[in-house]
């Protein structure tokens, strides 16, 4: 299969208005604009937005004009695209802040030598009321409620911001500034997307492409979400990242090849092929969780990832670099148990902490935890564990 057929079919859900056009467009010796936006909404970038990540890394690495789009100004409206109510305003400090990461994270995908970043308040804070109007008499307000979560949130009487109708028109002038040839997205992105391709058309006579990709699904076969808690983050140490690989099930092990990583579609269908011969699945994993953190770190992490979980998790043994976490001094008495997961890392938030426990997920030198309300006594060396991967020794002294 050649790069370019690879391109257009690896994990693509749909090409506007078709790929046999898109096909003849790349293989014209020009070099196409092509930009893929993100809001900088949370601070961490997960293993499913590397599909997209890697579509627009492609067509760099093919010589084309691509553009890493952060949404700082968008970020300020929200997109709804894929939500069921309205994403709470975010500050200009929040997104700042989220942003921080973003580059760190997706430069692991992301060869940004051949990628340039833009910010898009560059040319949004700069829209003045009359070219605003103009931009918006381009659209209809028919077109956005008959999405089909804004018709149901309408049926439902849940509240839509008026400014969640702008989004779509913001971000299609977002492709007609930067002039797109190809704009990358996911299907939840395909309605903001042909907003784009309709401002091209009008004000510049020219067509574009929009490619919408496949989603990778989260380790509970939903699709990955922050929301869901199912994510495997481009941040996640190899350590986690092997492990929650090896946990999805075995029917998502080609899936997982295809969408999130760069292993050849030959190497892929013969390892498809393997598993229908009978090869065993956990054979096959084991090979997806070394190829994903070899990708994002480097061959000598995941070695030594497949060698912590064959000790952690198969062979049930306590791991040998268990981080000390030196209990401070405001925690020695009254504190319960969720206050030292959340303290100690080893939860993102006391909410977070308490579903662990009542998952069973908590144990305390081997003790699994029921009660998110027991009072914490330490003790020198205490082992508490979350999960099967997790493991912080409470240091008193």
């Amino acid at each position: 299969m050649d790069k370019i057929e690879e391109l257009l079919t690896r994990g693509v859900a749909n090409i506007i208005p078709n790929k046999e056009e898109l096909k003849k467009a790349l293989s014209g010796g020009k070099k196409l604009n092509v930009y893929l936006g993100i809001d900088p909404t949370s601070t961490r970038i997960h293993l499913g937005h590397g599909v997209v990540l890697r579509k627009l890394n492609k067509l760099a690495l093919l010589g084309h004009n691509v553009t890493f789009l952060i949404g700082d100004y968008t970020a300020l409206v929200g997109d709804t695209s894929d939500k069921n109510k309205e994403r709470p305003v975010l500050t200009s400090e929040q997104i700042a802040e989220n942003f921080q990461t973003y580059k760190e994270q997706a430069q692991k995908i992301l060869d940004f030598s051949k990628i340039r970043i833009r910010f898009n308040s560059e040319w949004l804070s700069k829209l003045d009321p009359k070219k605003f109007i103009q931009l918006c008499i381009k659209f209809s307000l028919n077109d956005f409620i008959s999405r089909e979560l804004i018709r149901k949130r309408l049926e439902a009487k849940a509240r839509i911001g008026l400014h969640e109708v702008l989004y779509p028109t913001l971000q299609g002038y977002d492709s007609y500034f930067l002039d797109t040839d190809i704009q990358i997205g996911g299907t939840d992105q395909t309605f903001n997307m042909q907003a784009g391709r309709t401002l091209q058309k009008l004000w510049r006579n020219k067509e574009s492409f929009i490619i919408s990709t496949e989603f990778l699904t989260g380790t509970d076969g939903r699709k990955m979400s922050k929301s869901w808690e199912n994510a495997i983050w481009l941040d996640d140490n190899p350590n986690d990242m092997y492990a929650k690989i090896m946990a999805i099930n075995d029917e998502l092990i080609v899936h997982y090849f295809t969408l999130g990583t760069n292993l050849p579609m030959d190497a892929v269908d013969q390892m498809a092929s393997d598993l229908q011969k009978g090869q065993h699945p956990m054979f096959i994993k084991h090979l997806l969780a070394t190829q994903i953190v070899l990708e994002l770190y480097s061959p000598k992490a995941a070695t030594e990832a497949k060698e912590n979980f064959e000790k952690t998790v198969q062979k049930k043994e306590t791991p040998s670099d268990i981080i000390d976490f030196k209990l401070p001094q405001s925690l020695t008495s009254g504190a319960t148990i969720v206050d030292i997961l959340t303290v100690a890392k080893l939860a993102e938030s006391k909410s977070d902490a308490k579903r662990l426990i009542e998952q069973g997920g908590v144990a305390l030198d081997d003790k699994v935890i029921t009660d998110s309300n027991k009072q914490f006594v330490p003790k020198n060396n205490q082992l508490i564990r979350v999960g099967k991967r997790k493991f912080v020794r409470i240091k008193t002294s």
